[in-house]
């Protein structure tokens, strides 16, 4: 009988054809930066006046005049990193589609974007979104905005680089730490000299990538176990195609309050009013165009993970009787889906080496947009906000690109770090809180509540980010020591055809010996703690802690007057609310 060891030696079928599809994906995206790099150095030439400015937004912003389509590929492209592509299905094999229900989420997201944040970014014609808060409130907010930023990145980008390094070992063999530096230092050339534009139309590749390696494993893994009914039947017989949770319990992993209630919250700091999502929308020539942009958007994303949720489906179906967790078929969590390609695919040279390809795809966006956004906050909010000569060509030139470099080797070095952590989408999303809660209610309060000034902003940032992280550090060590746990559906091993150590026992098990697992025992104290409560809801308190510390803070200290706050710095309707009562007041002065 064989043992699990080779199996994984003969799941590893990587060979010349699928290296060959890998490295020309990189080699594409390198070139699209030097195409991007030469064409702007042409633009560059022909303009007789040009000045820093001019290189600044051809750079960082792509002159303001990219096209919606490639934008909106981007936009998707860059959001759904490879944590989305490997952690969705993870989450779904383990706890069934409940998740999903996020999506209703997304759409309110949506509706507040389009009425509230983008109109504003948009028609002031930004490069960092951090300027705004400058504005807005004074400097201390914009560095305090931009620090945020930069310490948020420098958690979620090592993540981003990660996943796909399991795919690839999964596949392979090779060690993460191998193929990281190699693959970023791709990234991080294309990115430090072709701009926004290089990042913009590498993603529109990588796009492509991503749907089509994602289509052609669950078609082929669909048609080898005997149909999508195959894949429906097994689902709904362990239980994890689920109707919406709506317990009322704030400890509960998933349940609809939780998805909505703390999933609005989550999209928005995700997207409106976070510098790598905004850097794109401000590239386009018009609002009405960023905000159709914004629309194929959240149409991408919900094809995404609807995709990445069947994924998980069929991960289940095809495993239902041999759970390669338990047997470490899968050395990690987040291998099951390289696992399930490489068990699907892998007798066909060169589509194992596309889905791959299409993982790092999603990070190389991912990680191109990041350090794109962090170059140019790092310029206009820390450079350009304390030198007090400006800047030449030259030195504008050399910040942008060396912070691309400085912060690509950082994240890379960071990889060591995530590597002993946990799962990576609940992850990914409880470390992005502690920055994302604070900068969400910041900008909240900057655009829907004029009242609020400059040392109430500013005390009520630093107690979300206070608050945010102790709950956060709580959480993480909770889970660390089994204090917090999830269980999981249940999973079994009656049907494997190969030996297999568990850790439990370290003995070896037969055939048919049958484990119904869950993931940790249950805590034993039931009583409530605040760090227990769902990472779903960690953004939405971060940004209630600050909006209402920043509000109250401000009353008390002496709040602005609304008519005293430039109208271009609220959303529209907060603008028509101030103008009627400017009126009423004139009215009621003309009646006397």
């Amino acid at each position: 009988m064989t043992n699990v060891q080779d199996v994984k030696v003969r799941l590893q079928k990587f060979g010349w054809a699928d290296y060959m599809v890998f490295v020309s994906m990189l080699l594409s995206c390198a070139l699209i930066g030097v195409y991007f790099a030469l064409k702007m150095r042409r633009e560059g030439k022909k303009r007789k006046n040009e000045n820093n400015k001019d290189a600044e937004d051809s750079y960082l912003v792509g002159g303001r005049n990219m096209k919606m389509i490639p934008i909106s590929m981007s936009l998707i492209s860059s959001f759904i990193s490879g944590i989305t592509l490997l952690g969705t299905p993870t989450e779904i094999y383990l706890y069934g589609i409940q998740y999903m229900y996020v999506v209703v989420s997304i759409l309110f997201m949506g509706g507040a974007m389009y009425y509230i944040y983008l109109p504003v970014f948009h028609e002031l014609k930004l490069i960092s979104t951090y300027q705004y808060l400058e504005t807005r409130f004074d400097q201390r907010i914009r560095l305090f905005g931009s620090i945020l930023f930069a310490c948020g990145s420098l958690m979620w980008l090592p993540i981003v680089i990660y996943v796909p390094a399991l795919a690839f070992n999964q596949a392979t063999g090779i060690n993460i730490h191998w193929v990281t530096p190699v693959v970023c230092l791709v990234c991080i050339f294309y990115t430090c000299v072709g701009g926004l534009q290089a990042v913009v139309w590498t993603d529109v590749v990588q796009a492509f990538l991503m749907f089509g390696a994602m289509i052609l494993i669950i078609v082929k893994g669909t048609m080898d176990i005997g149909g999508p009914s195959v894949v429906w039947e097994r689902a709904v017989s362990s239980g994890r195609i689920e109707s919406p949770n709506w317990t009322f319990d704030l400890r509960e992993r998933h349940t609809m309050y939780s998805l909505i209630l703390g999933g609005i919250p989550h999209w928005l700091k995700s997207n409106a009013v976070n510098q790598n999502m905004i850097q794109r929308y401000l590239s386009l020539p018009s609002l009405r165009i960023a905000r159709q942009a914004l629309w194929v958007f959240i149409l991408g994303v919900f094809l995404l993970l609807g995709i990445c949720c069947y994924s998980g489906l069929l991960i289940y179906a095809t495993y239902s009787d041999c759970d390669p967790l338990t047997t470490k078929l899968a050395s990690r969590k987040d291998q099951l889906l390289p696992l399930l390609v490489m068990e699907t695919l892998g007798d066909f040279p060169g589509l194992p080496g596309l889905f791959v390809a299409g993982v790092f795809s999603a990070a190389l966006s991912s990680l191109s947009t990041g350090l794109n956004s962090m170059s140019a906050v790092v310029l206009e909010d820390f450079f350009k906000s304390f030198c007090k000569k400006p800047l030449t060509e030259r030195q504008t030139a050399f910040i942008m690109r060396g912070v691309v470099v400085v912060f690509g080797a950082l994240c890379v070095a960071l990889v060591f770090v995530v590597e002993k952590l946990g799962t990576v989408l609940q992850l990914s999303m409880s470390l992005a809180a502690v920055s994302n809660g604070p900068l969400l209610g910041i900008f909240t309060m900057a655009v829907l509540l004029p009242w609020v000034e400059g040392r109430g902003a500013i005390i009520g940032g630093t107690t979300g980010l206070a608050i945010m992280s102790w709950l956060v550090v709580k959480a993480q060590a909770a889970i660390a020591t089994g204090e917090l746990s999830f269980i999981t559906k249940p999973l079994t091993t009656s049907g494997c055809s190969y030996t297999f150590f568990t850790e439990s026992s370290m003995s070896m098990l037969a055939i048919n010996a049958t484990i119904e697992q869950s993931t940790a025992i249950p805590p034993v104290d039931e009583s409530f703690k605040l760090y227990h409560i769902s990472y779903f809801f960690y953004t939405m308190l971060g940004a209630v802690i600050t909006m209402v510390v920043g509000l109250l803070t401000s009353l008390i200290l002496g709040p602005n007057k609304p008519s005293d706050v430039d109208p271009k710095l609220l959303a529209p309707f907060v603008r028509g609310m101030i103008g009627r009562g400017k009126s009423e007041k004139r009215s009621q002065g003309s009646d006397l």
